[in-house]
């Protein structure tokens, strides 16, 4: 099995930090922080789903079969990540709470959802850059 290619997720990652710096260092009031405040959510949810995707890619080798792996939900693909030492266990709590946040929210995609994702992303921003390391130094 060849190394996965993380280059895409890598480049939203450095996107939604840039993105939150240059949103932190702009006014409310600003027409930009309404733009950069889109842009670190959508960076946001296409990072989630890519982790998820990603997560269970690196799972198949501790499976029987690629189509168990391919049949956990989010949170059992976590769950596995932490049994199998892929993530540590507050990691993947972490990502479950992403995740969490996300589906209580996402009835509301207003300012409420926005400004409640962007208290998530400093250590989102970190934990992002933790799965691209994993998935890298996978085999």
């Amino acid at each position: 099995m060849s190394q996965l290619n993380t280059d895409y997720f890598a480049r939203c990652i450095a996107t939604l930090e840039r993105a939150f710096i240059t949103l932190n260092g702009l006014s409310r009031e600003d027409d930009l922080y309404d733009i950069y405040r889109a842009a670190c959510v959508k960076e946001f949810e296409i990072i989630l789903e890519q982790t998820g995707k990603l997560i269970k890619k690196c799972l198949k080798p501790y499976f029987a079969s690629p189509k168990q792996v391919d049949q956990l939900n989010f949170k059992d693909a976590f769950r596995y990540a932490s049994k199998h030492g892929l993530l540590e266990l507050d990691e993947a709590e972490r990502w479950l709470s992403y995740r969490d946040n996300r589906n209580d929210t996402a009835h509301d995609y207003g300012a409420g959802f926005a400004d409640e994702t962007l208290v998530l992303l400093p250590q989102f921003i970190v934990d992002a850059y933790r799965v691209n390391e994993v998935v890298k130094s996978q085999p």
